[in-house]
């Protein structure tokens, strides 16, 4: 399969009154076509705030890239001007933003807000417009699309929204679809629905797919591969398989044994003791140290690489200067 994303030691810091915010700190990977790469993380770990500067949407300033370079079908999204850049967003590349009750505009009707992409980057006619925009609230499962399409956002409940925003961000066939938290704000029914219904429009139009959330369970049945990002850093990533069977770093281990198990006879949650990193610091040596009970004192001290877990895993990489007691996560 070709490569659809690359991305290379993108490092994004944000200028601030207490200083300065090492927000990502040399984060690589690549997405192949048609792959769901599932990116995990704590709130502050860098998730959203590195796609949105692939696509140039973080605020310069306070927000300035540093260095890197996000190879998107060969193209530098990073060195595109503003003209350039636009075109791809929308288009190529869309993203389904976190909260869709604040990311739709109220005073618009949300057949004006799916038409307005269309009619920009397709160059489609009013009425092809609202045709095709009437076929994709069909298509995510909107009742009555062609009453619904002349609503406005407030008229809608919380899934049709995420529903509406989906539709808007496959207006133009992107060739990658970001999904960032798309399901945190929904009751668990309407999360289930949601996933589903982007597992089937993935399969049926041959799209790759990021999904960012800070829930693993989420993941879980619909991510190809999984990245678990804290510090602004990767910690661990490989195939969802793998990562949940022969977990090798610390920190996804906790988020593992932070999840409800039910069907297991767990009844206590297990926390993650101790708080995030101070990011206004330069990162010195594995930004998970301090609250990793497996931590060596080499981990305080040098950041440890990337690298494949054993030989014959080379998809499944890890950060770790430790072996974990009990390699299997769950």
């Amino acid at each position: 399969m070709n490569t659809v994303l690359e991305v290379k030691d993108l490092v994004v810091r944000f200028d601030t009154q207490d200083g300065v915010v090492h927000a990502v700190n040399g984060v690589s990977y690549s997405l192949k076509e048609g792959e769901t790469l599932g990116i995990v993380g704590e709130s502050g770990s860098g998730k959203s705030v590195h796609v949105l500067s692939m696509l140039q949407l973080v605020p310069m300033p306070p927000g300035r890239i540093e260095g890197g370079e996000v190879l998107f079908e060969g193209q530098d999204l990073l060195a595109m001007s503003n003209d350039e850049i636009r075109g791809v967003r929308g288009s190529r590349v869309a993203m389904i933003f976190q909260d869709p009750m604040t990311s739709l505009n109220p005073v618009l009707t949300v057949g004006r807000q799916i038409t307005e992409a269309i009619r920009l980057h397709l160059k489609y006619s009013k009425k092809d417009a609202r045709d095709r925009a009437i076929e994709l609230l069909g298509l995510v499962g909107i009742a009555d699309p062609k009453t619904r399409l002349d609503d406005f956002p407030h008229q809608f409940s919380g899934g049709m929204r995420q529903r509406a925003m989906i539709a808007m961000a496959l207006s133009c066939d992107p060739t990658l679809l970001i999904a960032d938290e798309p399901t945190t704000a929904l009751d668990v029914t309407i999360q289930a629905q949601i996933i589903e219904l982007m597992s089937k429009l993935r399969d049926e139009l041959g799209m790759s797919l990021i999904w960012i959330t800070h829930d693993l369970g989420v993941v879980a049945g619909i991510a190809d591969t999984i990245q678990v990002m804290y510090g602004g850093t990767i910690m661990e990533r490989g195939p969802t398989r793998s990562v949940f069977k022969d977990t090798r770093n610390a920190y996804t281990l906790g988020l593992l044994n932070s999840l409800p198990r039910p069907d297991q006879g767990v009844e206590r949650l297990v926390p993650i003791a101790g708080s995030p990193p101070n990011l206004l610091s330069p990162l010195q040596g594995d930004p998970f140290a301090p609250r990793n009970p497996h931590a060596t004192e080499r981990c305080f001290k040098e950041r440890p690489p990337l690298e494949p877990v054993t030989s014959g895993h080379s998809e499944h990489l890890a950060a770790a200067w430790y072996d974990l007691p009990e390699v299997v996560g769950g």
